[in-house]
């Protein structure tokens, strides 16, 4: 198979040819028709992630067909439209066991724990517990972008920062993740401000349901403009980014008994950011992690796909090859690209 193959962290991959992955007794192999780049990918190839093991083959939002099955797997079968959550429970620990599998210690994640999706064909284990049947309408590309980006978004909006019709939003950072969030929390019925440093990103964010906008590069003081906005504080805070920065204005500009979720990755010299903890002892604020989305969760986002009230493709920006991936991953950090970047050519 041709897949994107890295050696030493940092150094810019190449696209070799490898040997095609066979299934475990409980996995799959699924020919890949899209994958997603995403920033947990970057911060994978700069070495910030414990779980990956040199050589590496990156990716893990993708869609596509099961190829192969092992001899345990009950539920799918060759020929299949499937995707996969990037964090995978093992469906035997107690963490499964109660509906858990996004935190489960044993997890299966594409792309970080085992080789991934930047490639041709990619083994999942612990499929019956984790794969996703796709509807025929949903096309692949979109289908790839929910795996991370989008139902990190869902849980951390519906499941963990309990969103309701009428309260008000912030989300601090409008990439795919922030982008996703804003569109999810305005189909529940809450106000968005949307926070960014892109005016591109920000006059998008507002057409997808934004109905505010802060510049952070111009606000000398991000949190109390959401405070002034919302007449109070934000009653859910989203860090979509993930820096010391958002982190802290997304827990600052909440009002009093308020919901902050960390969504973006705190990795690296980001790990220990600045927390305003004496406001939240006296505000009774509430602060969440959220990792992932568990497969059968995936039920009710599909059907607001189904219905149009979600349309997360409107929230991809380019069709590219696995060739053209490479720079992308590689100048992700600074990248200002509006939307996702979807591998859809092999």
């Amino acid at each position: 198979m041709k897949a994107m193959y890295y050696d030493v962290f940092g150094k810019t991959p190449d696209i070799r040819v490898l040997p095609d992955p066979t299934p475990s007794d409980d996995g799959v192999v699924i020919k890949v028709e899209a994958t997603g780049l995403c920033r947990s990918d970057w911060h994978g190839w700069m070495g910030h992630d414990a779980d990956i093991a040199l050589p590496h083959v990156p990716g893990h939002e993708l869609a596509g067909t099961v190829a192969a099955t092992g001899k345990g797997v009950l539920r799918y079968k060759i020929g299949d439209r499937v995707t996969v959550p990037f964090v995978s429970g093992c469906g035997r620990c107690g963490e499964c066991h109660s509906g858990n599998q996004q935190v489960c210690a044993n997890q299966f994640q594409p792309g970080f724990t085992h080789w991934g999706s930047f490639a041709e064909y990619v083994a999942i284990d612990f499929a019956d517990q984790n794969l996703v049947h796709l509807p025929e309408n949903l096309d692949y590309a979109t289908a790839a972008s929910l795996g991370c980006r989008f139902a990190t978004s869902f849980r951390a909006i519906v499941d963990q920062g309990r969103v309701r019709g009428g309260e008000w939003v912030a989300v601090h950072g409008c990439g795919g993740v922030g982008l996703s969030a804003i569109m999810i929390a305005t189909a529940l019925g809450a106000n968005v401000i949307a926070i960014d440093i892109s005016e591109t990103k920000l006059s998008f964010a507002r057409e997808i349901g934004a109905v505010a906008t802060i510049d952070g590069s111009v606000t000398g003081d991000v949190a109390e403009a959401v405070r002034e906005i919302t007449r109070g504080g934000a009653h859910v805070s989203i860090d979509a980014l993930g820096s010391p920065v958002t982190c802290f204005n997304s827990i600052k500009n909440l009002r009093r008994r308020g919901r902050h979720v960390q969504v973006g990755l705190m990795l690296g010299e980001h790990a220990s950011p600045q927390i305003p903890m004496s406001q939240v002892i006296g505000h009774e604020l509430e602060i969440y992690g959220s990792h992932g989305m568990q497969a059968w969760r995936y039920q009710e986002m599909m059907a607001m796909l189904e219905t149009g009230k979600l349309n997360p493709q409107k929230l991809i920006g380019r069709h590219i090859s696995l060739e053209e991936a490479v720079p992308a991953l590689t100048t992700m950090d600074t990248a200002q690209d509006l939307g996702i970047s979807v591998i859809t050519r092999f």
